[in-house]
């Protein structure tokens, strides 16, 4: 009777671990909110530096070359003095050209000004142009005349000579 009383408290013990809890419990939830992707995609990676994307953030920024030490090299045939002056001025150039570059950022032409002035809207005159209404970009030489610059095209075309029968390859 006894083994018995104890095997039916056991099962009860043991049953009643699987029985959920009718209170509410402190456990925090495994569930997820929101997927791992949405997690992800919401992380704001630029926070600490809002403008570090736009052009002309690069000045912001703390780039710099690195300073020449006793085991740094330098090429052969410059010292260090010389090496450095090098450096230095390829460091002020390559700034000046990205402060250029930064000027000419976000400077856009109307494309409806552009398509008046080609005279394109207007009648099919622009056809006959040389460069058939396009503007163009550069070009080699001056084509004023004022310079005293001669392009070297001149219109003539080359022509392929004929191989000759008689000599053999």
């Amino acid at each position: 009777m006894k083994v018995s009383a104890l095997l039916i408290a056991a099962s009860v013990a043991t049953a009643s671990a699987f029985v959920p809890s009718t209170g509410k419990a402190s456990v925090p939830s495994t569930q997820l909110n929101e997927s791992f992707f949405k997690k992800i995609s919401n992380m704001d990676l630029w926070a600490p530096v809002a403008d570090s994307n736009d052009y002309g953030a690069r000045s912001k920024k703390k780039i710099a070359t690195g300073k020449l030490t006793d085991r740094s090299y330098v090429p052969a045939g410059l010292t260090r003095a010389q090496y450095e002056k090098i450096r230095e001025e390829a460091d002020k150039k390559k700034a000046a050209n990205y402060q250029k570059n930064v000027a000419k950022a976000g400077v856009f032409i109307d494309y409806t000004d552009f398509y008046s002035k080609r005279g394109t809207d207007v009648n099919g005159s622009w056809m006959k142009l040389p460069n058939l209404g396009h503007r163009m970009a550069k070009t080699k030489y001056d084509w004023s005349g004022e310079k005293g610059d001669t392009p070297t095209y001149t219109g003539v075309k080359a022509v392929a000579k004929k191989a000759d029968p008689k000599k053999k390859k």
